[in-house]
Order: C-alpha cells, then sequence, then structure tokens
C-alpha cells in the first residue's frame, strides 16, 4: 500500500473517553497524583469525589486544589464507597497489603508496578479473582498520544516488518520526588524502565530472554540502582535495547530521551520530552518514515503526562461500560511485563559471562 502525507498527519493520537463515567476515589497522594492522575481526570471531566492516604495533610492539599469533596481519615471508610473506580496510587510495598482491604466485586485501577515481585504479582491476581475484581495497573505509556499515534502506524502498515527497537536515555531525574524509592531493593528497572518494557511487549510481544544490567550513582547513594542496560531477545532478525542513564548532571546540551523504531518499510522516531526537565518537561515530537515519503512529524494530541493517564481510566471505565471489548491493562496482561521485570533482576544477580583466558 501506498501512504500519502496525509495518512501520517491523521494518525489517531487519542482513546475515546466512556460515554458515561463512573466516580473515583484515590488511594495516595503522592508525586504521580499530585503530577498526572489529578491533571488528567481534570482534563478529561472525571469525577473525583474523595481522597485518602496516611499523611492526611498531603490528602487534604490535593483536596484543596482540586476540589475533591472528601478526604477521609481512614482507608477502610474510603473503601466503603459504592459503584466507584478506587485508584490505588501506593509505593509497590504497600499495594498488596491494600488489595487485601478492597470489597469484593469492586472497580480498581494500581499503580504500576503490580507489587515488588513477579511471585507478589502472581498473589495480587489470585485476590483479584477471588474477590472478583475488575482490576487494572497503570502501565500508561502504550496509552500516551505518542504511542497510539506509533501503534496506529503500526497496525496500518506503514512501518512494515519490524526489525529494531532501541530507547536511549541519558538525562537527570529528581528521584527526591518519590522518597519512598529509598526503601525498595530495585528501583530503576521496576519503577521507570518497566514504562518500555511495557510498551515494547505491546508491539513486539514478550522476549525470549533478557540480558540486563542496572548499577547505582556515587550521587544517589540512598537508592539501589538508577542506571540500567537491558537486551531483549526475539531471535536472530530483531535488536531490541535499552541504555538508561538517569544521573547525567551537566546541563541540557548533550542530554536526550527517545525511541527509535525501525521495520523493513519505515520508521518511527518517538522524542520523550517529559523526561527532560522532569516534570515540567519539554515538547514531545513523533516523526515517522515510510516508503515513497520523507520523515513527516506527526501532529500528536496532548503529551505523556497527563493524557495517557486519561487513556488508561478511560479504557477501564469503557471495558466496564462494554465500549471497549479488551482491558489492555488487566492485571492479567500485567503479569507478561513483571515476568520480563523479574526476568531482568534475575539476569542482573546471575553476573557476566568472564572472558575466556588466552
Amino acid at each position: 500500500m501506498e501512504f500519502k502525507r496525509e495518512n501520517i498527519e491523521q494518525l489517531n493520537s487519542e482513546w475515546p473517553l466512556p460515554k458515561n463515567k463512573k466516580d473515583i476515589i484515590i488511594i495516595g497522594a503522592g508525586g504521580i497524583v499530585h503530577d498526572a492522575h489529578l491533571p488528567a481526570y481534570k482534563k478529561a471531566g472525571f469525577n473525583v469525589i474523595g481522597i485518602f492516604d496516611p499523611l492526611n495533610e498531603k490528602a487534604k492539599a490535593l483536596a484543596k486544589d482540586y476540589d475533591i469533596p472528601q478526604v477521609f481519615n481512614d482507608i477502610n471508610q474510603a473503601l466503603e464507597a459504592k459503584d466507584v473506580v478506587f485508584d490505588i496510587a501506593v509505593p509497590p510495598n504497600e499495594l498488596s497489603e491494600v488489595v487485601n482491604l478492597i470489597p469484593e466485586n469492586s472497580i480498581c485501577q494500581f499503580q504500576k508496578p503490580m507489587g515488588t515481585s513477579l511471585k507478589e504479582a502472581l498473589e495480587i491476581k489470585k485476590k483479584c479473582v477471588e474477590k472478583k475484581l475488575i482490576a487494572s495497573v497503570n502501565f500508561q505509556l502504550k496509552f500516551s498520544p505518542m504511542m497510539l499515534a506509533v501503534s496506529d502506524a503500526i497496525e496500518k502498515g506503514m512501518l512494515g516488518e519490524l526489525l529494531e527497537l532501541e530507547v536511549h536515555l541519558s538525562t537527570h531525574t529528581p528521584w527526591e520526588l518519590w522518597p519512598f524509592l529509598k526503601d525498595l531493593e530495585r528501583v530503576e528497572i521496576p519503577l521507570h524502565s518497566i514504562h518500555y518494557l511495557d510498551w515494547i511487549r505491546s508491539v513486539l510481544g514478550s522476549p525470549i530472554g533478557v540480558y540486563s544490567r542496572s548499577v547505582k550513582h556515587k550521587k544517589v547513594k540512598d537508592l539501589s540502582d538508577s542506571r540500567s542496560s537491558i537486551i531483549l531477545d526475539y531471535g536472530d532478525d530483531i535488536r531490541c535495547c535499552l541504555s538508561i542513564n538517569h544521573n547525567h548532571y551537566f546541563g541540557p546540551k548533550h542530554s536526550d530521551a527517545y525511541i527509535r523504531l525501525e521495520g523493513d518499510k519505515g520508521a518511527a522516531f518517538i522524542y520523550l520530552g517529559l523526561l527532560l526537565n522532569y516534570p515540567k518537561g519539554e515538547p514531545e515530537r513523533v516523526e515517522i518514515i515510510t516508503e515513497g515519503l520523507d520523515w513527516i512529524d506527526v501532529p500528536i494530541k496532548g503529551n505523556w503526562f497527563p493524557d495517557a493517564f486519561i487513556g488508561t481510566m478511560s479504557n477501564l471505565q469503557r471495558y466496564v461500560f462494554g465500549e471497549d471489548k479488551v482491558l489492555l491493562h488487566s492485571v492479567e496482561s500485567a503479569l507478561g511485563t513483571m515476568a520480563i521485570v523479574e526476568a531482568c533482576m534475575i539476569s542482573n544477580q546471575s553476573g557476566v559471562t568472564k572472558l575466556p583466558k588466552f
């Protein structure tokens, strides 16, 4: 098929909103709720009717900023609400405990990752089944305007057979925004690169295996790791790798954050502007080239933050109402991503292949 410029310029970059919207109660009032959840729901017209956080003052501050009518003093009180979506935004080491408290037949969305390990993720999924929960995990990169446009291009055949995928990040991430990270044994892959791994799985499927190494940085001594090198094995015809450095302290000139995706008929270059000067970010862009055309900028509607969070909540609610047939970020799907993360952790611990003596 021969594509024209307008075919690229008309790629879809929005997930449709539900025709009807359920009210939302948020559990957690941390940075991600402030930076993404609440701005997304305000933009999309979702109604947040209550919020809870163990640090009550944090919940009160967000309630004031976003006109949330009720601040709960107790999590069980918050979970008593009927016919709502529970948006659970707690640290991964607290998620399993919160899932224990959720009433049967509830609708809920969990902040990623799905617990601290694949074992925990399997236990959470089992609890969801036992309680008959409709549950999703907020793996939102694939719902961002950038990635929706790229997915549309792939589905239309603009890139052809996919052969090459590279994620490259060299920037300064302000880890101090998330104090709970200091208590975690594993940080970079389960809390950041997991976004890319989940998106890659949505594009290429699950890999055969992984090669992975995460390391510390002397200027971020409180974290177990903050830089990663990952190779995903998709056989002899696809090269897939991630080079992630969150500790570039030398200004914006040579800082970068991008994804390059190539096929046998075209390619996509994705500028991850959010990650430059985070959380304020810089403009995000997608460029696509296909047979018969040069590189073209795709007009994308919105940004990763907050629009991807509109997408995850919309898919969940549309699924509940029967408007979407597939819940793309279901707990069942999330297990596939958690399995890749677990494989990365095992690879990280197993060590490198030593050079042979000669």
